[in-house]
């Protein structure tokens, strides 16, 4: 009798896809047993081929990442659902255990650490990143996003938001004012009333914190 750890891997970069593949297929008690570049085909391989772990991409064109997840739960229940993303912001991390996914993997992850996941979760386990772990809560109640700025982030003013972007950015306060056209010292204003509103007290987490939750991309 077969006991490998059946997976499907859901990616819509080819490269991606097909490293992935090809590392898992080569890794004792592990077997890919389909691929699919959508979340849409990815569940109409779930369905045909009810794998025992499903390892799905968060930034895909098409249907949502986390609807799929929940359509997967209810057709397959007993899949289980690792996400691979190459961020980590705090809005994707509260979707995915909002869908009960049982893992949470970065890119940025070397291979092994890939494996060391599917097995975890395949034997009922969870498995997070480093990155993503500080930033949940896992108790008597189940996994949490922790409290703390992200919940936060809603009570931003649209110029707030904007300022934060640009400190994302890596501009300086300086360079912020000539790009919105008000003075350093209003600036310096905006970002004293986003450290009181995030409860941040350092420009440098400040920053992090911008960058965390993707404002620094295009």
């Amino acid at each position: 009798m077969n006991s490998d750890i059946t997976i499907l891997v859901i990616d819509d970069h080819a490269l991606v896809r097909g490293s992935v593949c090809d590392r898992l297929q080569h890794e004792p008690g592990l077997r890919v047993v389909a691929a699919a570049a959508t979340a849409e085909e990815g569940i109409d391989k779930t369905i045909e081929h009810s794998p025992d772990i499903v390892l799905m991409d968060i930034d895909m064109p098409g249907l949502n990442c986390f609807d799929a997840a929940r359509t997967i739960a209810k057709q397959r229940p007993k899949t289980k659902i690792i996400f691979l993303s190459a961020f980590f912001h705090d809005r994707y991390i509260q979707q995915a255990l909002e869908v009960k996914a049982r893992g949470y993997v970065t890119k940025r992850e070397p291979p092994e650490a890939l494996v060391a996941a599917i097995h975890e979760v395949a034997a009922g386990g969870a498995y997070f990143s480093e990155e993503v772990q500080s930033r949940i809560i896992v108790d008597a109640r189940g996994a949490r996003l922790a409290e703390g700025p992200q919940s936060r982030i809603a009570t931003l003013t649209p110029r707030e938001l904007e300022i934060l972007r640009y400190i994302a950015h890596g501009l300086s306060k300086k360079e912020i004012a000539s790009t919105v056209h008000l003075s350093v010292k209003t600036v310096d204003r905006h970002v004293a009333n986003l450290m009181t509103k995030l409860e941040i007290h350092d420009r440098v987490e400040l920053a992090r914190f911008a960058i965390r939750e993707g404002l620094a991309e295009p």
